[in-house]
């Protein structure tokens, strides 16, 4: 007899087997399997991404930090919820800025500009605050986050998303950290490039109205799970901008005023 563990874990495994799979090829939506099961839908997709998350720590894999999605407005509407979601950032997931990212290791990726955080303090209170954050933030980055989806032409809603580690692919960290109070992070400005050509532009403000705000929610959320945020950590903390479709050999610079410049690029197929 089949099960809802049972569910959960062969949903896991499709999802697995579309990420291992060379060339990658794209499965269906999972959010009709996850939503007949008994329970809440989200919290059934959170447990598909710990079976994979597990397996990713098994295979011998380092959880690095996490990753915040769905902090815009209309990217909200658009699936029907009214909060961000979460997903794992681990070791083999990290590239350097101007280092060549294999397009073979990507699926269907999209590129966005964020600010990353990196921790030099636990984050284990029920409730942080916006003091809390600034005194746990060793530095910022500048950072591009490679999303992908296994799911087949990104025909994504809030279950399929959180199931699929929050559409996580690759993130691309910049090389010169800059403290909190050098920069203004809900008001800079955000300019991405692509081989010269702007192709994106934002501002601090439009992640949850200052990007802190968007790691206060994180913050909650892990010790909510029972897993806090811990020093060393890194938090991408949501889109500054929309995002944009990546090819073989683009390559993007994203400009985040007072923060720096980071670069993404993508080799070409052989």
């Amino acid at each position: 007899m089949t099960t809802s563990a049972d569910t959960l874990h062969s949903i896991a495994d499709a999802l697995w087997a579309a990420q291992s799979h060379t060339p990658f090829v794209a499965i269906p939506p999972v959010r009709e399997a996850i939503g007949a099961l008994d329970g809440d839908s989200a919290a059934n997709a959170y447990r598909v991404q710990q079976i994979n998350t597990q397996r990713h720590i098994d295979a011998g894999a380092r959880l690095v930090g996490r990753k915040i999605g769905l902090t815009s407005a209309s990217v909200q509407t658009q699936l029907g919820v009214d909060q961000p979601d979460f997903g794992m950032l681990f070791d083999h997931m990290a590239y350097g800025d101007g280092e060549e990212i294999p397009f073979a290791r990507t699926q269907q990726p999209k590129v966005e500009a964020e600010i990353a955080l990196v921790l030099s303090r636990d984050l284990v209170h029920e409730r942080h605050t916006i003091a809390d954050i600034i005194a746990a933030t060793a530095y910022a980055l500048p950072a591009i986050e490679v999303v992908g989806s296994r799911i087949a032409q990104w025909d994504i809603r809030f279950a399929d998303t959180v199931a699929d580690n929050a559409s996580s692919g690759l993130f691309v960290l910049g090389s010169r950290p800059v403290t909190l109070d050098a920069f203004d992070i809900a008001g800079c400005g955000m300019l991405m490039e692509r081989g010269g050509d702007q192709v994106s532009a934002g501002a601090g403000a439009a992640c949850l109205g200052n990007p802190l705000n968007a790691a206060v929610w994180l913050a909650d959320k892990m010790v909510a799970v029972g897993a806090p945020l811990r020093a060393g950590d890194i938090v991408m903390t949501g889109a500054l901008g929309p995002m944009c479709a990546a090819h073989p050999g683009d390559v993007f610079t994203a400009h985040i005023q007072g923060l720096g410049t980071v670069r993404a690029l993508f080799s070409r197929l052989t």
